[in-house]
């Protein structure tokens, strides 16, 4: 049987989001752009899809836009944001923890000769809102801060961030990757102060291949994605992917509905877990785990891919940290200042609301089972 502890990965479809998939391939599968019967009922279930969202997102239905995905959101949200304002200045503000989706166009952007500032955590993996008050100048004109980091669950004070860079930069924008926060860590769009936010489905237990940006009514215009036969009012043009919208709008209505019990039990299996391996001698937690799906450990001594494999062997996923980053040490615990050992033994276990007591004595056990390996190997 397996254990399947990799959720900030990406989650298993519910079967809501599968029977609308479903649907969506073998009953509404017309192209909502058309005008005959046909394609009009497409077009009004993509309104009700886009409407599902934009409720579990606490957004205006009008202000939610259809990407491929939760990177391609980050990408024309900084890009976008660059490029209405880029006569303006050349200074962005972001952080060192943020996901590869949004460094890489950061390196991109530093190329193009934009100064970019990297706000750096604590040890505990949290940044502070002075940070970002440091930073600010006259010429910033993007800051793009995450609302839940990847691997340690962090999660870092976005309103008071956003709030922050309006006041002291009224013409910059601020945008916030909360691919690991929407769904997990309440909050409404309208109220929480960024311009653009980023979302995916696939961590919400719908599809892969579709997410979605939030663009604030601030913006009144904003630079389009992709030019085209103008699909999602002329900003991201292409006929829309209507059976994957379909699954993530009926995963957001499907994980709304018990969302305040599933994070409440999460959170009580997270501390339950957290419990019992401080108690081991050998295991160090890494960060804070304020999200309540999120914990990062470490095995000091016995390598991540020796820990992931022994776990492997009892049927338990786990990550080696972020999935979308193989192969290089974690920029994330990095930038944290954690020793090389730490880093190097760590590995993130990550809840979803499907996750079980007996599954978290299983992982419990398994760890115990890394643990008689290592005093068995020295």
């Amino acid at each position: 049987m397996m254990i399947y502890l990799d959720n900030s990965a990406t989650t298993k479809p519910c079967k809501e989001a599968v029977e609308a998939i479903n649907d969506g391939l073998t009953a509404h599968w017309g192209n909502p752009s058309a005008l005959y019967d046909f394609g009009i009922e497409s077009a009004k279930k993509m309104m009700l899809a886009r409407a599902q969202v934009a409720k579990a997102l606490g957004g205006e239905n009008d202000r939610v836009f259809f990407t491929a995905g939760g990177t391609e959101a980050d990408n024309w949200a900084i890009f976008g944001a660059v490029k209405r304002l880029g006569k303006r200045g050349k200074h962005i503000v972001t952080t060192a923890i943020e996901h590869p989706a949004v460094l890489n166009c950061m390196k991109d952007l530093e190329a193009r000769g934009f100064q970019v500032t990297y706000l750096q955590p604590d040890a505990q993996g949290r940044i502070d809102v002075s940070a970002l008050t440091s930073a600010l100048q006259k010429d910033t004109i993007l800051v793009s801060v995450m609302m839940v980091n990847n691997e340690t669950g962090a999660v870092l004070p976005i309103s008071q961030m956003a709030k922050l860079t309006h006041r002291l930069c009224p013409d910059a924008i601020f945008h916030t990757d909360a691919v690991q926060g929407f769904l997990k860590v309440p909050f409404s769009a309208k109220n929480l102060g960024a311009d653009l936010i980023s979302i995916s489905s696939h961590k919400v237990h719908g599809p892969k291949g579709v997410g979605a940006l939030y663009i604030s009514p601030r913006l009144k215009s904003f630079p389009a994605m992709m030019m085209g036969g103008g699909q999602e009012q002329g900003l991201r043009s292409g006929t829309e992917a209507t059976p994957s919208i379909f699954g993530f709008a009926a995963a957001c209505s499907a994980c709304s509905q018990s969302l305040t019990a599933d994070l409440a039990r999460e959170r009580q299996l997270l501390e339950y877990t957290i419990q019992k391996l401080s108690a081991m001698d050998g295991v160090v937690i890494n960060g804070v785990q304020d999200a309540p799906h999120i914990l990062n450990l470490s095995i000091p001594g016995v390598p991540t891919q020796n820990s992931v494999n022994i776990l492997q062997e009892d049927g338990i996923c786990v990550s080696a940290g972020s999935a979308c980053a193989k192969g290089h040490r974690s920029h994330v615990l990095t930038a944290m200042n954690l020793p090389g050992e730490i880093i190097d033994g760590s590995f993130r276990i990550s809840l979803c609301r499907d996750t079980t007591e007996e599954e978290m004595d299983t992982f419990i056990a398994g760890v115990e089972k890394i643990l008689r390996w290592k005093n068995r190997s020295f």
